[in-house]
Formats: C-alpha cells, structure tokens, sequence
C-alpha cells in the first residue's frame, strides 16, 4: 500500500507543529472566510441579475446585518421537523430501490469475480466498496441536487416559508435529513458487504492422504515428519510440511493470500489433521514505520536512489551489485524498540519493487540481503555492530513477512542479542541491498515497517465505510448549497464538477505550483498542437511570452481553486482494507473534522444564496 505522506497525530496535523505552523485548523478557517465572502460576491451579482442592482445590494446587507443573528437562532425542534419531512420526500422517491439494486449486484457478483485470483480478498473488497460508493454517491447527488429547485418549481415551498421558519432550518434540515436516510442506506449496504465478502471467500480443505511422503533424516535415517499437500478448493491447494516433535499445530504455506492451521486430532491408529479455515486473508495490519535514508553505488550518503525512468517519483531504486544501500532506522523518539514490544524479536515485512534491466530467469525472484546494525558507531574501529548477512528472494510487489529473532550470529560467527548488541536508545537499523547485478530493487519510507499488534477486520471495514460516509455528506452539502441558486440539472452538474476536481485536486495543486512537467495549461496546450516534449524549453519569443503571462494568471486561479475544493481522493480509505492495513484513528478523526468544516462552509454558503431568492426572504 502506497503511504506518499506520514499520517499526522491529531492534535498535530489540527494546530500544527514547529515547522507547519498553523495546522490544518488555520488553513480550513481561512478556506470558510474566502468562500464566504466568494458566496457573497456571487449571491450580489445573481441577485443583481434578477432584481437590479439596488435591490441586490439591499438584500446583501441585510443577509450580512441579520446573517449571524438568524444562525444563532436556529430550533432544533424545527429543524427535526424539516429533516423528517426531507426523510419522507426521500422515501416517495424511491430511495430504497438502491438497495435491492445493491443486493442484485452482490447476488450475481460471484459470477464475474474470480476467486482464482492470487489475492481474491482484495478483489472483492476493492469491488464491494467502490459499489458501495458509487451508489451512495449518486442517490446523494439526485436528491441534494433536486430536492429544492423542484419545490420551489412547484411552489411546495410556500407552504414551509410561510411558517415560523428560518432559511437556515430550511437549509439544516434537508443537510439532516438527506444525510440520515444516507446514512440508513450505507449502513445496510456495508452489513451486507462484510456478510457476502465472508461467505464467498469462506472455504477449507482436507489433507489429500495420496501426497503425504516421510521426511527422513539424512544422518540418523529416522522419520522426523512429514510433507504433503491439502486437497483442491476456490481454484487452488496449499503445500505443508509436519515435524513429528513439534508442539504447535502446523501451518500449510501461503496461496492465494492466506493459508491454514493444520489442527491434530489424535486418533486410535495415528494422529489426523484436520484443516481450518483461511488465516491471513482479511487482516488489519499496524505499522511502525521508520526513517529511510541511502548510500549511492559508492557507499556514499545520498538523497535519494536513482532512477530508472519511472514517472511516478514516489519510489527510487538500489543497484545490484554494488554499494547502494536502503536504510531504514525505527525506533523514533518516544517510540523506542524495546524488549518488552518485541518478546520474540522483530517482525519485519518488507514491499519492494524489482526492476530488471536484462529478463534473466524470469521464474526466479532478484536475490538481495538484509542485515541488522546497531545505529552506533564504534569510536575505535569506526564500524556498526552488525548480523550476518542473510540472503533473500525478492518478490516484485510482495508482502515478504520476516521475523528478525532475538538469538543472531555476526560476521564472524559469534552470537549475539538482537536488543543487547544491536538496539541503541531505543533504535535499530535494517539495511537491504540488491545482490544480483545490473538489478534493482525500488523502495520507499513506507516499504518497509515492524509490524505491531493486528486490529480487528470487522472495525477496520466499517472504518472504510466511514470514508464512504464522509465523501457521501460532503455531496449532500454541496449539492444542497449548489440547489439554492441553480435549477436541479444545473445544480447536479455543478456538484458533480466539484467531485470530479475534488479527485483530482493533487494534479491541479501540483500544475498550479509548476511542479509538473510541461509548465501551465496553456504552455502544454501549445505543447500538444506542435508536438513539443514535455522537458524541452521553447525559444524566446513574444508568443511564448504572452502564454507565460496567461498561464500566470490561470495558475493563481487554479491554486485557489486547489485550496477550496476538498480534496476527495484523500478521503477514501479502501486501499487500507484491501491492502490488510489498519486505518489509523488519527486519519479518522482528520477526515471527520475536514468534512465538517466543509459542511459548515457549504451551509454558511447555501443559506447567503439562497436569502437572496425571494422565496427566503
């Protein structure tokens, strides 16, 4: 799973810290105030449209004179009232036939989803979800979008205006209502996904008696165990070998993303295993990641790694055969590396992307190696105490699952203690290489991570869901505050613009700060027509000059508009689950509280556009 940036504790990411100062709390304040002086700007001009500009400059002071005054006096008794009425509108629409829509795709989805897929769980996650989305999403578009204009087409809204009612309620209550018959509908949708995911992918084995053979040892000739294999079941079967002397119930090996207990049941002639079901596949990892740092082919401290041509920046790359080296220090300051958070030493999983240069055995991984070092180096010698090295088989986008035991040996074949001799303060560093030359392993800070205590799958999944939520009330908001100055059609298009800029907010922030290749969009527009790459500069000329001077001024445009439209990629959270990685609590509370400035924002908006409708006044 792909972790471009560290997931900030709350407190930090919302007051900020010594070097963002500030925080997330300034920036969104400061985001309500534009767009609110934004909507009034609009709403004078809208009004001036429609009644002049005199009776437009009226109505906007008094929408700026009795504004906070009628918002500090909103009923909540009304707006209950204004929301149920919002919730039975919902219902005469037909609402719920999203549901048995959603229940219909889920009842053929076994059809064209193949559980012959190497990771099975995050095909049906992945597919569960975006449904899921995508029709919340929509049934929250059509009636945010619609609900108003269609009463105020039909004048429904008299009946309601002419009662003791604000604007504002008005406006609260359909945000509630729409919200809450949403809210009825996802929570349906997710019970029903966490049960189909479940039982589709719910399967065991049995032991195929045919394949068992004795393991013999070479020097006594006694049988120390067994090796066989489990049955075929969902498209595959799983290896397993038993030793006669151990304890513990054995594990098959890994297929399909999971694999299996085999557990003993002792019988009258000789013990027999029976097969449980998967372990691995629904999983909520925690991470603890650490620092990335590297040393270039020389050994010499560098930046980054090289590249290999890759677009996408967000890994770099060792080379084989050399010096290079991917660092990786955990134990960060009040989260030291102790003895009592890792009783059996260090369970390290590693995702590494391997890039080969020549084809080579195709079947076989890129050989690398790992080595574990205290951080502290020896005054005397100038050297890391360090493990041996150990050889590995690189697999490209694989979790690769180690434990790094307590009991290791060095260089030179003496034993020591992986926190005795190799943790210093609290810290420990993991170093990978790539062995075979003119290979390249590909990494980033995130690759690589001690794994802690799992989460709870069933928390994990509706924590995605809660994601869902969030993007799901933040249409509602939009579309409501689009409703109060738009006709319904309009109104849709609008909100669902600002949804599809909101996915990709990230291109447009990083055009609007020149950090893209093929500089502003009427430079690469004149890069298209006259099929000029992206990283060639043009000759001085009056015409490039005057491109310059227009992209200047759409770039300022598009960095605002970057910084008001959320940013509704961030807001998904479904690669954690379907990648087996607990959702951080932190990144919960922050896309709560993201969502609820917005809909404070979208509200404040929609109530000044739409007191400058005559029907509010």
């Amino acid at each position: 799973m792909v972790v471009e940036t560290e997931v900030l504790r709350y407190w930090q990411w919302l007051f900020g810290t010594e070097q963002t100062w500030g925080g997330a709390l300034s920036q969104l304040a400061i985001v309500v105030v534009a767009v609110s002086l934004m909507a009034l700007l609009v709403g004078f001009l809208v009004a001036a449209v429609r009644y002049g500009p005199l009776a437009a400059g009226d109505m906007t002071y008094r929408v700026v004179v009795h504004g906070l005054s009628e918002l500090s006096k909103i009923a909540s008794r009304r707006v209950y009232a204004l929301a149920r009425l919002a919730i039975q509108e919902s219902l005469r629409r037909r609402v719920l036939v999203t549901l048995i829509v959603f229940l219909v795709i889920l009842l053929f989805a076994s059809w064209f989803l193949g559980i012959d897929n190497p990771q099975p769980a995050r095909l049906y996650l992945i597919f569960v979800m975006n449904a899921t989305s995508y029709l919340s999403v929509l049934i929250a578009l059509f009636l945010s979008a619609f609900s108003l204009p269609a009463d105020i087409k039909n004048k429904t809204i008299h009946t309601i205006v002419t009662k003791p009612v604000r604007a504002s309620e008005i406006l609260l209550g359909r945000m509630v209502g729409f919200t809450v018959i949403g809210t009825m509908l996802l929570a349906v949708m997710g019970i029903a996904s966490y049960v189909f995911v479940l039982r589709s992918l719910s399967h065991s084995h049995q032991v195929d008696v045919h394949s068992l053979i004795d393991e013999v040892d070479s020097d006594s000739g006694q049988v120390i165990g067994k090796t066989g294999r489990t049955t075929k079941n969902n498209f595959h079967r799983h290896g397993f070998s038993i030793d006669s002397d151990a304890e513990d119930d054995p594990q098959t090996d890994a297929a399909s993303g999971h694999w299996h207990v085999l557990q003993r049941e002792d019988a009258q002639t000789a013990p027999r295993y029976i097969v449980s079901p998967p372990y691995g596949m629904f999983e909520a990892r925690v991470p603890v990641y650490g620092k990335l740092r590297f040393l270039d082919r020389q050994g010499k401290p560098a930046p980054r790694g090289i590249s290999v041509g890759k677009e996408w920046k967000y890994r770099s790359f060792i080379d084989g055969g050399t010096q290079a080296v991917a660092i990786w220090t955990f134990g960060e300051p009040g989260h030291p590396v102790t003895a009592a958070d890792y009783p059996k030493g260090l369970p390290l999983e590693l995702i590494i992307r391997v890039f080969r240069s020549y084809k080579g055995d195709i079947e076989r991984g890129i050989f690398g190696s790992i080595v574990v070092k205290n951080p502290r180096v020896d005054s005397v010698t100038g050297t890391q105490r360090a493990s041996k090295m150990e050889l590995f088989t690189a697999k490209d986008a694989y979790i690769d699952t180690k434990m790094i035991p307590r009991e290791l040996t060095d260089s030179a074949g003496q034993s020591i203690d992986l926190f005795d001799d190799l943790v210093h303060n609290g810290q420990v560093e993991i170093w990978i290489q790539c062995v075979d030359r003119s290979q390249y392993f590909g990494v980033a800070q995130a690759d690589a991570y001690l794994r802690a205590d799992d989460g709870t799958f069933w928390r994990n999944f509706f924590k995605a869901f809660a994601g869902i939520w969030i993007q799901m009330v933040l249409v509602i908001s939009i579309g409501v505050m689009c409703s109060t100055f738009l006709s319904g059609p309009v109104a849709m298009l609008f909100t669902m613009s600002i949804m599809v800029l909101g996915f990709f907010r990230d291109f447009i922030m990083k055009v609007a700060m020149q950090d893209a290749e093929g500089g502003g969009p009427i430079e690469s527009l004149v890069r298209i027509v006259t099929q000029k790459n992206m990283v060639t500069a043009f000759e001085p000329s009056a015409g490039i000059t005057i491109v310059e001077a227009m992209d200047s001024v759409l770039l300022v445009l598009m960095r605002g508009l970057a910084n008001v439209i959320p940013d509704f990629r961030s807001l998904s959270t479904v690669d954690y689950v379907s990648e087996g990685f607990d959702i951080p609590a932190n990144l919960v509370s922050q896309h709560l509280t993201v969502c609820f400035a917005y809909v404070v924002g979208m509200f404040i908006v929609g109530y000044f556009f739409f007191r400058t409708r005559e029907v509010a006044k």
